[in-house]
């Protein structure tokens, strides 16, 4: 996983037994930008993402939200105050007071948000946080000038220009979707789906739950989680590809995320979530 973060201090130290970051190089800062690859990503910005004490989120809001309504944070289930949830559990409605800084378009902290629950969590066929806040989507808005990214309704498609923005480090990943893992496993836990990127995001620790952005609508489509950091297969902090017929694909240096469309039907009033509407998939308690 690319591994949450304790502090800048300690980003070379593990955060839980075995967690380490993906394979890396330096990350590549919207500001210093210069190839035109990188350039059509500049309308991306930092504005609604968040860091976290040990990793990066955002503000998000489902199409159907309302500006009344309680905010929600998107961020990795492994990126938990309470710690790595076991596979098949799930976190559910548990009272949080977690802070968040929020940053504006130039990736500079303009205030302080603070969780009232973690109103979702899991690490099982999805690795994802959802943390209900103490302000609603109008209260931040008024009081910051930013809106909340909106969830794309739409499963990702392979080839389309992304951005993986990281409130964390301050700094934007940009590459395309290269395609989609049928099962992503590692050590103990399996993802289903999961978006593969090009080898061009080289996300490193404390990106974890950076959302990633389609270029194209500026709308989130997956949340970054983890990467083969040394061509292990299937450990901790080497997922493996596993195809419909249990074929094992190892790819050293690759990234991955968590796709965020079946988020949407789970959302209803009020921000609430139920994950018995219509449509919602994500695993129960």
């Amino acid at each position: 996983m690319n591994k949450p973060l304790v502090g800048a201090l300690l980003s070379v130290l593990l955060l839980g037994a075995g967690v380490a970051p993906a394979a890396a190089s330096t990350a590549t800062d919207a500001a210093t930008r210069t190839d035109t690859t990188e350039v059509r990503a500049k309308a991306v910005t930092f504005a609604g993402t968040v860091a976290l004490s040990n990793c990066s989120g955002s503000v998000v809001r489902v199409p159907s939200a309302q500006p009344g309504d309680p905010a929600l944070v998107l961020s990795n289930g492994h990126c938990l105050e309470t710690g790595f949830p076991a596979p098949g559990q799930v976190v559910l409605n548990k009272a949080s007071t977690r802070s968040f800084t929020l940053l504006n378009a130039a990736g500079s902290g303009v205030g302080t948000l603070r969780a009232s629950k973690i109103a979702y969590g899991t690490m099982t066929d999805t690795d994802v946080s959802l943390y209900q806040l103490t302000r609603t989507y109008a209260q931040i808005e008024s009081s910051y000038g930013i809106k909340a990214l909106e969830l794309s309704a739409a499963h990702p498609v392979k080839g389309t220009a992304i951005t993986v923005a990281s409130g964390y480090w301050k700094r934007t990943y940009s590459c395309a979707v290269d395609g989609f893992a049928y099962r992503l496993k590692e050590g103990a836990w399996t993802w289903k789906d999961s978006v593969r990127y090009t080898s061009a995001c080289q996300t490193i620790g404390g990106t974890s739950g950076s959302p990633v952005i389609d270029d194209a609508t500026g709308k989130v489509v997956a949340v970054n989680n983890t990467g083969n950091e040394d061509g292990q297969r299937c450990t901790d902090n080497n997922p493996c590809e596993v195809d419909e017929n249990g074929t094992v694909t190892v790819r050293e240096g690759i990234n991955y995320a968590q796709q965020t469309y079946g988020i949407v039907p789970c959302v209803g009033t009020g921000s609430q979530i139920d994950l018995n509407r219509a449509g919602c998939a994500l695993p129960k308690p």
